[in-house]
């Protein structure tokens, strides 16, 4: 494993607050390794930020008639929020309109441009004759060419996920005027992808074809293989970044070239409040690049931005982007503009305290290699089934037990014979199970081996029956019994809190067990305390009236 490690997570969009189906596509994933790689002792710097750029947030001051301005504000205090009450643990939370970003952005821009990387020419762009004004991507909707979606936008397609220019759109239309757009010629600079096919055939198709993801190779091939062409990487807007040249005057950077930049910025404003240099975490060999995002993104992440970073030469290049499918709701399509979706900062008002459940099922049914979907009974039977019935039952039926019989206290193993020795290998051996899969991005896998873990421990107390052996000359066993249950509880306690931060915390409380990290977790240095605190349920059933609230909610807030 490498010296350090870069952890980012898709920068949200500033237009609208957070969903699900975010949740689930990166930001959950990304803070499960994060907080792993802490557990291991490693340095680690994860890093996001609010994309407060691009055509979609003047789209949508006009909507709320306010200014751009107004709206990234609202939109990023409120983002910035949700993600702080969720818990999704970033070393550094920014925001693109920052002077750090500017900066960062300007000089990326200048840097290429004086090394005559990119091309300048003239194209016909739509124009929206009613308006006045070029159509920027997200001004401009119509049919997708490669899926037939009616709605796709001038920069991508939300269905199929593939990336798009305007001019690629069937029967666009001006999303200001409704209009029919004409065509007009102007003036713009481009990132010649094509220039960068054979470094992406060595680096990508080469190197990287056995470590990643099949959906985000299939992506990457079937872009390449196509022949990449061109891309304009500025825009006839008055909204984002100015372009940092005198004959630009008037014209932004397109905001996918200065949204993964916003990466390092945000590192930077990170390494300058901790007082280190950020260099490393960007440009040491070293050092562990990740970025965590929906499979909408793919192509930014692993074809535009490497090429822009292998261009200034400087810069490390990802050593993987572990991309998820879509997650779908109630079997439709999370749609922010039809306003079918979950959001984030409602759930937690309908659920406080409820983090880890959804967290829970929102790991157990990640969508890592296809589109999957969230139910609310699903979300219900998870959480009733799985952590009611099985991790929260066994851990209050260990503690109730021990104060029974014990006052709290731990007691003493006694003597174990093969089939308890053997049991207590498997326990330890979890940790480095989980760890293995959360390594190889199997977020999935690792989630329900912890809670086989409380499986196990459920089946050792009904086949070792404490509370019958208790009332029997052989009384002494359950010693040795007790022991065990308890050194599983501690077990949990630890190897949940990548996913379940919040129960980790309830229960290393109740069991008085310190912080360890995660290669400590082993039989030679049980996890255990000698005072363990009475009873308190970790978890809450979840009943059928607040489903059918839920499912009564989001099927009348449908637009």
């Amino acid at each position: 494993m490498k010296k350090r490690h870069t952890i980012t997570a898709a920068l949200p969009y500033a237009n609208g607050p957070l969903h699900i189906g975010h949740l689930a596509g990166a930001y959950v994933p990304a803070d499960i390794y994060a907080r792993y790689l802490r557990l291991k002792g490693k340095d680690v710097a994860f890093v996001c930020g609010s994309d407060e750029h691009g055509a979609a947030i003047p789209i949508r001051a006009k909507k709320e008639g306010i200014s751009p301005q107004k709206i990234i504000d609202k939109y990023h205090t409120s983002i910035k929020k949700s993600f702080e009450d969720f818990g999704i643990s970033f070393d550094n939370y920014s925001r693109t309109s920052s002077k750090i970003h500017h900066k960062m952005a300007s000089e990326f821009f200048n840097e290429l441009n004086k090394k005559n990387i990119f091309i300048e020419k003239e194209s016909e762009q739509l124009y929206d004759l009613e308006e006045n004004q070029f159509l920027a991507d997200r001004y401009v909707e119509g049919e997708c060419p490669k899926c037939g979606f009616d709605e796709a936008y001038g920069d991508q397609c939300e269905s199929c996920g593939s990336s798009l220019n305007a001019t690629d759109l069937i029967n666009p239309k001006s999303k200001l005027s409704g209009n029919i757009p004409s065509l007009k010629k102007t003036k713009h600079w481009f990132l010649p992808l094509n220039n960068f096919e054979d470094f992406l055939n060595k680096w990508f198709l080469e190197e990287k074809k056995d470590d990643w993801k099949t959906n985000v190779l299939g992506q990457v091939k079937s872009w390449i293989s196509e022949g990449l062409k061109p891309r304009a990487i500025t825009r006839d807007l008055d909204w984002g970044i100015p372009v940092p040249i005198k004959e630009a005057i008037g014209k932004v950077l397109y905001v996918w070239f200065d949204a993964p930049i916003g990466y390092i910025s945000s590192t930077i404003e990170w390494a300058e409040r901790k007082n280190i240099d950020w260099k490393p975490y960007w440009q040491d060999p070293s050092t562990e690049l990740v970025h965590f995002i929906g499979k909408d993104n793919i192509v930014f992440h692993c074809i535009i931005f490497p090429s822009i970073l292998s261009a200034s030469g400087k810069y490390i290049l990802p050593s993987n982007v572990p991309a998820n499918e879509f997650l779908n709701l109630e079997g439709q399509k999370i749609s922010t503009s039809k306003n079918w979706a979950i959001w984030l900062h409602e759930y937690m008002e309908d659920f406080p305290d409820m983090q880890d459940t959804l967290r829970y099922v929102l790991t157990t049914n990640a969508p890592e290699n296809k589109d999957n979907d969230f139910t609310w009974k699903d979300y219900q039977a998870k959480n009733n089934n799985e952590l009611v019935a099985i991790l929260g039952n066994f851990v209050n039926r260990v503690v109730v037990l021990t104060h029974k019989y014990y006052n709290g206290k731990t007691p003493k193993i006694l003597d174990l014979n093969e089939n308890e020795k053997n049991l207590i290998d498997e326990v330890y051996s979890f940790p480095k199970k989980i760890g293995i899969s959360i390594e190889k991005f199997k977020f999935r896998e690792a989630i329900n081996s912890m809670i086989d873990l409380a499986r196990l421990g459920n089946k050792y107390l009904a086949d070792k029956e404490p509370w019958k052996v208790i009332k029997t000359d052989e009384s002494n066993k359950v010693d040795t019994i007790m022991n065990i249950s308890i050194q599983i509880c501690g077990v949990l306690s630890l190897i949940c809190e990548p996913f379940l931060p919040n129960t980790s915390k309830k229960l290393k409380n109740q069991f008085n067990i310190k912080n360890i990290q995660w290669e400590d977790i082993n039989k030679n240095n049980p996890v255990i305390s000698n005072k363990i605190e009475k009873s308190n349920l970790i978890f809450r059933k979840i009943e059928d009236e607040e489903i059918a609230f839920q499912l009564e909610k989001l099927n009348d807030s449908k637009q």
